[in-house]
């Protein structure tokens, strides 16, 4: 007999596929995200009107789009999570190349739109950013080959996984986009230390990566400039930082009241990297908690279910994308605290964006299905209504 982890009611063959879905789905992260989105419309409300002013727009113009962008993730999200591991791991394959060769042309086809990194390609009536899809789909590949290492006569996997995330992180650097290689990185360390590895190599791989950050700041006046302003004593009043700090002072405990802030007038990212600080100024302390408690719901729950996993590519893959989910969430309200160095980089499923929003809903729906409560030791596909014994 196989074992039912997480305490599931085992699927009744004669079941339809919903109702087995929905027993096996962490219906708890489910609502965390709607719940997420839903706040990010709600400060969208706030944030956006003067930056469709600011473009000629009619004042709810990205709020609109913003809700179209949800909806389709949601769509995406909940599509994914009924996938099989076998399923995600096969598309997301498929899906990473495709991506990492859209992310090789991106400086001959890509466009900066006016803000020195070359990140988008330009699709008229759009703008896709290949980098937000390519980590949730670069953590399943590399949980592929780390999971093929550990078998018998098995590739060097491993090895393989490291080069891969080295060849990604140095395109994003190209761009220059150091955060996200920051995040490929961390994603990757964190599936190599489920797997098992050496605390000394890791250590190892830390001070590299130390080293590696020296050397950009050596290099790059656009790195150099973020860490200079992060180390500098005191923060210039008329810079994004000085705006959301002031914008985080004023809001206290409840906030000046909804529509009172005056940081969307003064912030060009007010909607988008510096969301939490409109959070902070309108609603208070009280909303920031609440947000970041979601975002605690969800990977925490992900990484319980992962416990007790045995497959080792769904316990790779689950904990490399919790790990960055929660991640990009305390990097984003660390900056905006000035806690670390300015990145621009959206709060999942907050802040305004149609590939971060998107891609958001990718990542999620891989978490969900490969967090399913499934019967150990048989992998149940959903979908196709096979039922282990």
């Amino acid at each position: 007999m196989t074992e039912m982890v997480h305490g599931a009611r085992a699927a009744r063959p004669g079941d339809p596929v919903l109702p087995r879905w929905w027993r096996s789905v962490d219906s708890w992260s489910i609502a965390a995200v709607v719940a997420l989105c839903a706040i990010g419309l709600l400060l969208g409300l706030a944030a956006s009107p003067p930056l469709a002013e600011r473009n000629g727009h009619a004042p709810f113009y990205y709020v609109t789009k913003q809700a179209a962008y949800v909806t389709v993730s949601l769509c995406i999200m909940l599509v994914a999570s009924m996938l099989s591991p076998r399923m995600i791991r096969r598309l997301a394959v498929l899906g990473f190349l495709a991506v990492l060769v859209a992310l090789i042309f991106l400086p001959v086809f890509g466009t900066d739109f006016g803000k020195g990194a070359v990140r988008w390609y330009s699709l008229g009536f759009a703008a896709l950013q290949p980098s937000e899809f390519l980590k949730p789909l670069f953590i399943v590949f590399a949980a592929w080959l780390m999971s093929a290492s550990a078998e018998l006569d098995g590739p060097p996997g491993t090895a393989m996984s490291l080069g891969t995330a080295l060849v990604v992180a140095g395109l994003l650097i190209l761009q220059p986009d150091f955060g996200q290689a920051v995040l490929i990185l961390f994603g990757w360390a964190v599936m190599y230390f489920v797997a098992g590895a050496p605390m000394l190599l890791l250590l190892v791989v830390a001070a590299a990566a130390l080293g590696a950050g020296a050397m950009a700041y050596s290099l790059s006046d656009h790195f150099a400039r973020r860490i200079d302003g992060f180390l500098a004593e005191t923060v210039d009043p008329s810079s994004q930082l000085g705006f959301a700090s002031n914008a985080i002072r004023e809001g206290g405990y409840f906030g000046v009241g909804v529509g009172e802030g005056q940081v969307k007038w003064s912030l060009p990212d007010a909607h988008t990297d510096f969301i939490i600080a409109v959070a902070a100024e309108e609603y208070g302390l009280m909303l920031v908690l609440a947000v970041i408690v979601l975002y605690l719901v969800i990977t925490v729950r992900a990484f319980l279910r992962l416990i007790v996993e045995r497959d080792p590519f769904i316990r790779f893959a689950g904990c490399g994308i919790a790990a960055l989910f929660g991640a990009q969430a305390i990097i984003n309200m660390g900056v905006a605290v000035r806690l670390l160095p300015a990145k621009g980089m959206t709060l999942p499923f907050v802040s305004y964006g149609g590939s971060s929003m998107l891609a958001g809903g990718l990542a999620l729906g891989i978490l969900l299905a490969l967090t399913r409560e499934r019967p150990q030791g048989a992998m149940a596909d959903l979908l196709r209504g096979r039922v282990p014994g």
